[in-house]
């Protein structure tokens, strides 16, 4: 008989990917959440984040980014990135982190009608909890979210033994949260986002 070939189903897209703001997209090290420095000054995009904002609008993948310091703050934070992701700060309504209601609220907003394949990403622990809470796949940032909490001058400061110290208790701590995965920064996103793929081709779930 002949051998039937089986063709593999192709790696499904996420449904849609939340970012945490502050210590995820813009502001290394979380710097304003902690010492409430002027926002401007940590308004700039964290390594890899622009390039994986285009990589996702390319693909048509809706995003969003969350933010529980006051709207004031996050719009400013927010001011270096494109204006087609959509902003969900804090607004009294929603409950506080770890609670699920600012995830699910932002994926209201971007108008997703299921939880199956959505994700958020965060070096805020907190925000990875209402994550885990809301039933979202999870990626936390090990280098540049409040674990490590150095700005970036301060962290290229280090010697790279260090960095590596750092690097990995967060690691560490983030994975015992419960997180998915853990990744450096935002330019390994893509990567990661395609493992979340491969497992949910397999079945599993978060």
């Amino acid at each position: 008989m002949p051998r039937v070939q089986t063709v593999p189903h192709p790696i499904p897209h996420p449904t849609a990917v939340l970012f945490g703001l502050s210590g995820c997209l813009v502001d290394f090290g979380a710097r304003t959440r902690h010492d409430g420095a002027d926002c401007t000054r940590h308004a700039l995009p964290t390594p890899g984040a622009e390039q994986a904002l285009l990589s996702l609008q390319l693909q048509g993948i809706p995003c969003a980014w969350l933010e529980e310091l006051p709207p004031r703050q996050s719009q400013a934070l927010a001011a270096s990135l494109p204006d087609w992701i959509t902003a969900s700060p804090r607004t009294p309504s929603v409950g506080q982190w770890p609670a699920p209601d600012a995830c699910w609220q932002a994926l209201m907003t971007l108008n997703i009608d299921r939880l199956d394949g959505c994700v958020l990403v965060s070096g805020e622990p907190r925000l990875l909890q209402s994550g885990l809470n809301a039933g979202l796949w999870t990626i936390g940032l090990a280098s540049c979210g409040s674990l490590c909490g150095l700005a970036p001058n301060e962290w290229h400061a280090l010697s790279q033994q260090e960095r590596e110290l750092k690097r990995g208790k967060a690691t560490l701590q983030l994975f015992g949260l419960g997180v998915h995965s853990v990744i450096d920064h935002l330019g390994e996103l893509d990567t990661c986002l395609s493992d979340i793929g491969l497992r949910r081709r397999k079945g599993e779930k978060p």
